[in-house]
């Protein structure tokens, strides 16, 4: 497969709890995150990174999609760096690109346990809901 135009790189800056992030990192996180920020894409993510590699027609019955529908969401995702893909045939397959997982993961971390949220502070609030459109 011939790699993609623009792959986002999650910028390796660490956990974002010990510094600010400029500018191009800030641009190159938003880019991953917006790729993330679609409930498709996390379960076809989820499902990927749940086997070694996965066929894109083994992803239309989970998900309920047509394979275009599908395509349009293994690009965002390719795109964003998360999983990179194989064309056997008519099929393409797709795995994760550990090392994109791995700096996300960093990035979030949390190393300092005094900056922790409590959980016990949460309690009564329940679960995270939408947020509600203008209109």
């Amino acid at each position: 497969m011939a790699p993609a135009k623009h792959v986002a790189e999650v910028p390796c800056c660490g956990p974002l709890v010990e510094h600010a992030l400029d500018e191009a990192d800030a641009v190159a996180l938003a880019a991953v995150f917006a790729a993330l920020g679609d409930p498709v894409r996390l379960r076809i993510l989820s499902i990927i990174a749940s086997q070694d590699e996965t066929c894109s027609c083994n992803l239309e019955g989970p998900l309920a999609k047509s394979q275009p529908t599908i395509s349009h969401h293994t690009a965002k995702l390719a795109a964003a760096g998360l999983i990179s893909g194989e064309r056997r045939g008519r099929w393409m397959w797709w795995r994760v690109v550990p090392e994109q997982l791995a700096a996300l993961q960093a990035c979030l971390a949390v190393v300092d346990p005094s900056r922790t949220v409590d959980p016990s502070g949460l309690d009564g609030v329940g679960p995270l809901e939408p947020a509600q459109g203008d209109g």
